[in-house]
């Protein structure tokens, strides 16, 4: 039995995000310190009204830390932290020891912090783990919310029938044909349920049909938790990554509304398409001003991008444009 329904062709409206004129917003040129790339920015914006990224940073090594860029309006004038934010701890945490990549943050009111969530890596492959701040300068690691191989973690911001709720995504190195979004629960952010799959990739030669991620945390609306995800296409020529779109029940998050058929970015510009890992566009962060959805992404593996959307254009083609059914765990 099939998870997924055929139906006609669906309307189409092309990329549904506008890229900044000025990207890309941030490169290994602005940094301080001696680096090869940055990308893969998780954001927030502050009580003081600054934009602030949480930058994945790749050194000379190959090895990733994160550091903290800050922004008045979120686009330009970024004032760079001169030395690292968060760097890997293999002494202490040894499933670091390969590196900390690809955060993703989101403010946890219950708790009075923000949560960030990154991709832990080492021999054993990559892990999710959980570190909790207040200022985005001094850091409580929680440790491991998902053990090997399992990345593209982020939490959704509240509590869903008293448990927290998490989507992840076990690694691509796995022997799954096909990696899927998962969703598991906690009481407490320590002991995690069973995971349920909540979206998978399509099948044949779609644009997301080898495998997907979610991208920044879901962000919740009066029609649904709005999700973003990446996905990945296999050419002869390489493979793509492309970001897409979904709705998700308010209270039954696995329950999928609405998948957007086509994609919504996907890498068309000189940096999305020329760096280290050409053909990404990869986002771990938004953040959003009124109706103004702006998303940060991380750009051939290379640099830093951003691109706006309304809001209310995005559910409004989730809701009455055409989709291609939803994907049933």
């Amino acid at each position: 039995m099939r998870d997924y329904e055929v139906l006609p062709m669906p309307q189409q409206v092309g990329e549904l995000f506008r890229r900044y004129e000025g990207n890309p917003i941030l490169t290994a040129d602005d940094w301080p310190y001696p680096c090869n790339s940055v990308f893969n920015p998780a954001a927030v914006r502050l009580d003081t009204g600054e934009t602030l990224l949480l930058v994945r940073v790749e050194d000379h090594r190959g090895v990733s830390h994160l550091t903290v860029a800050r922004s008045p309006n979120g686009l330009t004038d970024w004032t760079i932290d001169p030395e690292p934010t968060l760097v890997p701890d293999p002494e202490h945490w040894p499933e670091e020891s390969w590196g900390i990549e690809d955060p993703r943050i989101v403010w946890l009111e219950e708790m009075g912090c923000y949560a960030v969530t990154y991709t832990a890596f080492s021999e054993e492959g990559p892990a999710i783990a959980l570190a909790l701040t207040e200022d985005f300068r001094t850091f409580e690691r929680r440790g491991l919310l998902m053990p090997p191989e399992d990345k593209n973690g982020m939490l959704f911001p509240r509590k869903i029938g008293g448990y927290w709720v998490l989507l992840h995504r076990t690694s691509s190195t796995r022997r799954e044909t096909h990696p899927a979004i998962w969703l598991s629960r906690s009481p407490d952010l320590r002991h995690w349920s069973g995971p349920r799959v909540v979206l998978r990739p399509r099948p044949g030669i779609w644009w997301d049909h080898v495998r997907i991620g979610a991208g920044p945390p879901p962000i919740e609306t009066p029609e649904g938790w709005l999700l973003i995800y990446h996905g990945v296409r296999t050419t002869v020529a390489g493979d793509i990554y492309r970001v897409g779109m979904a709705l998700l029940d308010l209270e039954n998050p696995t329950r999928v509304i609405r998948r957007v058929p086509g994609w919504i970015l996907g890498p068309r510009a000189p940096y999305e398409r020329i760096g280290d890992v050409p053909n990404v566009v990869f986002p771990c962060g938004y953040v959003l001003d009124g109706d103004t959805l702006r998303l940060y992404y991380g750009a051939a593996d290379t640099c830093v991008a951003v691109a706006e959307a309304r809001l209310s254009e995005l559910l409004d083609w989730l809701l009455n444009g055409h989709y291609d059914g939803q994907a049933r765990g």
